[in-house]
Order: C-alpha cells, then structure tokens, then sequence
C-alpha cells in the first residue's frame, strides 16, 4: 500500500489541518459582513433591538473563519463601514447646514472602519492558530471561544483609546442597557459584558461546527454544557448590591435654548432659557438644582452679571446649582462645570475628554494644512481637565461626567473612588436635533447607571434628558426639544460594585493575555510545523 504524500494543508503527526478552510467563499462572506454591521447598529437606539448584537457578532465571527489576513481586512472594514457609517451619521449635522457638514461624518466613520478592519486580523489567527496547537473537542468547544473573545474586545479597546483618546462609542457592551443581561456589567464592566457575549455566540459556532464534522453521538449534550451554563448565567446575574444612602431631591432643567454650535443667538440667551426653565422651582424645595452642558453661555468666573445672576438664583431656589460654561484660566480654555451658591462658586470640574476635531483640533498645524476651510470653522480649543471627576453639594457626594466623558471608564470610576453617591450627567445634543445619537448617549448613561449601581440624572440642553435608579429603571423624563423640568428623588448609594472594582484589571487581561496567547501559540505552532 502505498502512503498519500502529505499535501500543503496537512503533515504527518498533526492533529489537525494547518488551516481550517474558510466557513463562507469570500463572496458570500461580504454580504454577511455587512448583514452583522447593520444587525449591529439596530441593537443600538433609535431601533435599540438588543438581541441583534448577538445576531451581528455571531455573523461577523463566522466570516472570520478559515479566511486569510487580508480576507479578514476585507470583511472586517465591511462589518466596520456598515456598522458605523449609519451608527454615526448624526455626526454630520455637527456643522449646521454648512456645505462641508458631511466631511465630519464620513471621516470619523471611515477612520474607525480602517481601524477596526487593520485589527480584525486578530480574530482570523485565533480561529487558525487554536485549532493547530489542539483539536481536541474541550480545546474547540471552550479555549477558541475564549481567544475569539479576547481578540474582539482586545480590537474594541484598543479603537476605545487611541488615536486622540479615542471613540469608544461602539462598544458591543453599551447595545444591552435594556436587555436582561445587562446586569452583568455591575459584576463585570461594560468590557466584561462585551466578551461575555462573544464568548456565548463563539461557543455557539463550534457547537454547531462540530455537530456538522461529526455524527451526533450519545451524551452529545454534555458538549453544550459550557454554551447552555454562559447563557443561563448571563440571564440570572442579579445586580451587585450597593448600599442605600437616602435620598437628594433634584431640580434638572432642559432649557431648549440656541445651544448649537451654529446657532445664532444673543449673550445671554441660553441663560435666560435656562432660567425660564427653572422659574417652577421657587415653589420646590430641592437640594441640587442642575442644568446642562453649555447652559451659561459666558464664564461667570469673568462676568459680574452671570455671576450675580446664579448666585440670586441659588437663593432663589434655596439650593446650589450645578451649571456648566466655557471658562478660562489665563491662555487656556476649559469645559467647566461649577457647584454654585449664593455666595460663588464652591467646586468645579473641567471635561476630562474634549471631543477631538469637535471641542479642540489635535495637530492643527496638520489638519489646518489638508483642510484649512473646514479646520478654521472651528475655533474653540478646549484643553482637557485633570481635577476630580466629583463635588460635594453638602447633601450628598454626586459624580460628574460632561458629554462625551459619559463612554470614558476612568471618568466614570474616578468619581466612584471620590465618594459619589449618585451620577450628574450635563450634556449638549443641539449640535445634533432630528438625529439619534441623544438617544444613544441616554442608554449609555443608563448603562453607567447599571455598572455603577447608581442613580443617574441624565440633562441635556435640548434633550432627551432622563433620570435613572440604581439598577437602570427608567424614571423621570423629558422629551427632545422641549424646555421642561424635573423634580425627583435621586436614590444615593454607597460601595463599589465588582464591575467599577475589577473593570480595569480585566480589560488589562483580556487585551494582554490575548497578545500574549496569540504569541505563544505562533510559537507552539511555529516549533510544530
């Protein structure tokens, strides 16, 4: 008899193919690419169908399969480019009716799609590499899930830091704030929750891989066992317990004024809608009142009227407020929020992470000289805030988050570690009516909510503004575009939940230990070979 010479794809004493052949021809692969992009951003609001994550990360796994590295360019840079063209197209309404408006959009868009597509590479080695190290069933069914999953979230957040900070406003874990899972992110992160959910749609593949490599044997069933236990423990986590700490009545205004970057308006306009706004709480007794981002339109550390304005306000409402305007500190311009009294301002907070290209521009001199038109509309340069994240109204510790912090984890955990008992999140969507990304930025904040097992008082200038209970319940709203008020008791909390806690350190070891497993099973293989 004679021996079959051993071909390209296999050699003698391996116990697996060199590379498993792709799951979909590269022609089919790109459509379902984009079917998961899409399927992705309908998990977030406006459409907000959260089973759809799981819909589009089990799609876009099985394009990776079997596929080549510039294969997995390829349908990585699809599932990015349908995801977050759509997902960010509010963007384009930053610069009003401006004919260029569109060019923010499309380079934001297209910047995080030729990230996500240089990273996606990740994914394509675990599927490859795993298999040739071991193809034993426990190897397949539970290791190679857990190295897809670390290779995801390692390319989430390496998008979520770099360039300029960068835009983690994607994050898969952020899609389930009003899912049933959601829970697991008080326990976990928002990280955690993420690789929690690719790990199950993962282990679901390689069931149903295996069930079409092999007959179905007897017990199969204990081959589900690990796929069956995620799901079932994603579904019961409860929240992480936080302690009561009473309660802080809230006053939070939604002004509705002339707050976007294109707006024509008067000194003083946003001002006095904000006012107008909290005129009904002269007849409350609160013991915070809050506005929004951008909701004193002159620095009231330089002009005597605004000054005098919040302090006669303060008295007027027989509590401190908590406001938020440009401020300067010699050369430098800060996004600022301040508790202020009647006599002043006793706290402040500067934004941690102006919007790059939206609050500053980073390396103008460069950008200034590819598109000096669209760079020179923007003159504002705020320079980031390193101050805590966190004041004391007297009543009670509230952390702070302007904005764009909301998505940033270590905004979010500084304030946990200063003493909050309860989140205030001041935000301005003008620049942004009749899109969806307040509706977005309202579910994150619910997020935070659930994570942190806080309360969370979610203003914004024109909307959606909306408070939240320590495990996420919907409480108190207003709609968009409308000036309005709420008056709630703000649930206080004490203690660190598991998630604020070990959030940090398992993002350290999902990105880490996925490098460090890849690497070595290069080697393994390498020394195999």
């Amino acid at each position: 008899m004679t021996q079959a010479a051993p071909t390209a794809r296999t050699r003698p004493g391996d116990r697996a193919p060199l590379l498993d052949p792709p799951l979909l021809p590269l022609w089919a692969a790109v459509p379902v690419a984009a079917v998961a992009g899409l399927a992705l951003d309908g998990a977030f609001p406006s459409l907000g169908w959260w089973p759809l994550a799981f819909v589009a990360v089990t799609l876009s796994l099985l394009t990776f399969i079997g596929r080549r590295a510039w294969g997995a360019v390829l349908v990585g840079a699809v599932f990015g480019a349908t995801f977050f063209f759509p997902h960010v197209s509010w963007s384009s309404r930053f610069l009003g009716d401006d004919p260029l408006g569109w060019v923010p959009w499309v380079a934001l868009a297209a910047v995080q799609t030729l990230f996500l597509a240089a990273l996606s590479p990740l994914i394509t080695l675990a599927y490859r590499w795993v298999p040739r190290w071991r193809a034993t069933g426990p190897v397949r069914l539970v290791v190679l899930p857990l190295l897809v999953a670390g290779a995801w979230m390692t390319r989430e957040l390496a998008m979520g830091s770099w360039p300029y900070g960068g835009f983690p406003w994607g994050r898969l874990g952020m899609s389930q704030s009003a899912s049933p899972i959601a829970p697991v992110a008080s326990w976990l992160g928002v990280s955690g929750l993420g690789f929690a959910m690719v790990l199950l749609c993962a282990m679901v593949i390689e069931l149903l891989r295996r069930s079409w490599r092999a007959p179905v044997r007897r017990r199969a069933w204990v081959a589900a066992l690990p796929a069956v236990a995620l799901a079932a423990l994603l579904l019961v986590t409860p929240q992480f317990p936080t302690a009561d700490a009473g309660t802080l009545r809230v006053g939070a205004a939604q002004g509705d004024g002339p707050a976007a970057y294109s707006d024509e308006r008067s000194p003083g306009d946003m001002l006095d809608s904000q006012l107008a706004a909290s005129a009904p709480l002269e007849d409350h007794q609160v013991g915070l009142v809050v506005w929004p981002e951008g909701g004193v339109d002159s620095d009231p550390l330089a002009d005597v009227g605004t000054a005098w304005a919040l302090g006669d306000a303060a008295r007027r409402y027989g509590a401190p407020l908590l406001v938020n305007a440009a401020s300067s500190d010699g050369d430098l311009t800060y996004n600022r929020s301040f508790l202020w009294t009647e006599d002043g301002a006793t706290a402040n907070h500067s934004k941690r992470h102006p919007v790059p290209f939206g609050e500053y521009v980073p390396d103008r001199w460069l950008y200034g000289a590819i598109v000096p038109s669209l760079v020179n509309l923007l003159g504002r340069e705020y320079t980031p805030g390193t101050d805590v994240p966190a004041v004391d109204t007297g009543d009670a510790v509230v952390g702070l988050a302007i904005c764009f912090d909301v998505v940033f984890d270590d905004v979010i955990r500084e304030g946990i570690d200063n003493g909050a008992q309860a989140f205030m999140f001041q935000t301005n969507n003008a620049d942004f009516r009749g899109t969806d990304e307040n509706l977005q930025q309202t579910a994150f904040a619910r997020m935070r909510a659930i994570e942190t097992g806080r309360s969370v008082v979610n203003l914004s200038t024109t909307g959606t503004s909306q408070v939240f209970g320590p495990d996420g319940a919907a409480g108190p709203a207003l709609p968009a575009d409308e000036p309005g008020l709420i008056v709630a008791d703000v649930e206080l909390r004490d203690g660190v939940t598991a998630g604020v806690a070990l959030g940090p350190w398992l993002q350290v070891l999902l990105a880490g230990g996925t490098v460090l497993a890849l690497v070595a099973l290069a080697v393994a293989v390498r020394r195999r070979a």
